[in-house]
């Protein structure tokens, strides 16, 4: 222990006191800051959280006036119609492709705003879903072409087949979307016909039937519809073939077959009735019929089926 000397008189020697050395831990608060310092939320919400909340309190301040609010609203508004009317923001014309007059007329009745327009003013997608409720359009290619010019690449509709139903006479393409509406067959000719309850959504079937038709596609008149579930092809001078309800165009082929064969369809015959293949029927003309009748030495019949009289066979 160092032991200090006063050498002024009377005094006595004491010993200096022992110094205390500072202890080098830190304090336990001064720990816990430091420990929560560490932690990735509590640095993050010192860092991030306390600015941002600081500049919304001040900017929900500053917004709270009415008048700062209108006038905040303004000069976004005039920003934003100043952008918007800028020279390359205009559109001032537009070109349809690939449509016909009619629907290049829709088209251009459908745009929203009168050219010259800005471009913020066309919604090219909500123009898009209206364009496409036309029934002629399978789809279309919307898009602004540098130089100010909207262009609309159009694909219609192929017609493929009419459709007779109560309603009239419906233009159908190959997957049985309707394409348009005509007063008469004579409109188109040039399109095979079908008829009957549900035909539309058969179409595929019905085209491969009057493929499968071709040796006597001129002298096909249509097909018809029954029951929602098979086809009656119709052909000149009444006759008409029952087709199944599965198969069809392989018993389409066989009646084609037979009649190259046969000559069928030349006779007296009215109704092929292919609906069981394993089983054809034919029904017989009146007069073939009476031929027969005639030949064993029956009563003939007369145009409505029924036995003549001996007065009116002699007649």
């Amino acid at each position: 222990m160092p032991v200090v000397i006063d050498h002024r008189p009377g005094k006595q020697i004491t010993p200096e006191p022992p110094r205390q050395r500072r202890d080098p831990a830190p304090s336990r608060l001064k720990y816990r800051l430091e420990r929560m310092w560490l932690t990735p939320l509590y640095r993050r919400m010192v860092r991030v959280g306390v600015p941002a909340f600081l500049i919304a309190m001040i900017a929900g301040l500053w917004l709270a006036d009415e008048d700062r609010r209108a006038l905040l609203k303004g000069g976004i508004a005039s920003v934003v119609d100043t952008i918007q009317s800028r020279e390359e923001f205009q559109v001032r014309t537009m070109t349809i492709e690939g449509a016909s007059p009619v629907v290049e007329r829709a088209l251009r009745a459908m745009l929203p705003v009168d050219l010259p327009a800005s471009s913020f003013d066309i919604d090219l997608p909500a123009l898009r879903i209206q364009v496409m409720q036309l029934d002629a359009v399978e789809s279309i290619d919307l898009r602004v072409k540098p130089g100010g010019i909207l262009s609309a690449v159009v694909k219609e509709r192929e017609p493929a087949i009419l459709w007779r139903r109560a309603r009239g006479i419906e233009i159908l393409d190959r997957g049985g979307h309707r394409v348009a509406s005509v007063t008469s067959r004579e409109v188109r000719p040039e399109l095979p016909l079908i008829s009957g309850e549900g035909a539309d959504v058969m179409t595929a079937e019905a085209l491969n039937l009057f493929d499968a038709a071709g040796p006597i596609l001129p002298r096909v008149r249509g097909l018809v519809r029954r029951g929602e579930r098979r086809w009656d092809l119709v052909l000149d001078h009444g006759q008409r073939i029952m087709l199944p309800a599965h198969g069809a165009v392989v018993a389409l082929e066989a009646a084609i077959a037979l009649d190259r064969a046969e000559d069928l369809l030349a006779r007296d015959v009215t109704i092929v009735d292919l609906r069981d293949p394993q089983r054809p029927v034919l029904r017989l003309g009146l007069d073939a019929r009476n031929t027969i009748r005639g030949a064993r030495g029956l009563t003939l019949l007369g145009p409505d089926g029924a036995p003549l009289q001996e007065d009116e066979q002699k007649s």
